[in-house]
């Protein structure tokens, strides 16, 4: 074998290591990183939420408007759950919101359940109002104390209807 030909074969070999150490490092880049983006998911997407454990209350309201299934539950402004369901009560012709709420917060059974919206036009949510009962709700239970949306809409017609007829009388 000539010096030529040794050069040649371990120039082989050290490129050979080169790309096996290159390809475990890009493997273990990849395995973190999805790793990562897993958890980010978890975190950041609310996912953690299937992971908790939490009971369920409803409440019925006379109108939900703009409420969405996934709405936050908060007291204080914190908050310990989120809205799983909404429907029609057929007997009271009513809405039905079913609520999970954290296992580790109690809400009495006089607290009261309102529809709020996130500032002016913002997305509605449930603020729960605590009462000063010492009885807890639990799985199932009722939330008989409730609020329904404010429906600004309805406000503002009401506001520009009386202004247009307080100014007919006034012209008369």
């Amino acid at each position: 074998m000539t010096m030529t030909q040794r050069v040649l074969l371990s120039e082989e070999g050290k490129s050979c290591m080169t790309d096996r150490k290159r390809d475990f490092y890009v493997g273990i880049f990849v395995i973190v990183t999805l790793i990562c983006t897993g958890y980010l998911f978890l975190v950041v997407g609310e996912f953690s939420r299937f992971f908790k454990d939490r009971y369920a209350v409803h409440g019925y309201f006379s109108s939900v408007s703009g409420l969405k299934n996934g709405a936050s539950v908060n007291l204080a402004g914190v908050r310990i759950g989120h809205v799983s369901e909404i429907s029609i009560d057929k007997k009271l012709l009513v809405a039905k919101v079913t609520m999970e709420i954290d296992s580790h917060i109690g809400i009495s059974e006089d607290s009261i359940a309102s529809i709020r919206t996130e500032g002016i036009i913002g997305e509605k949510y449930i603020e729960i109002l605590p009462g000063g009962s010492d009885l807890m709700l639990s799985q199932g239970d009722e939330i008989e104390n409730t609020e329904s949306a404010l429906d600004i809409e309805s406000l503002i017609k009401k506001f520009i209807f009386s202004n247009d007829a307080s100014e007919r009388k006034t012209d008369k």
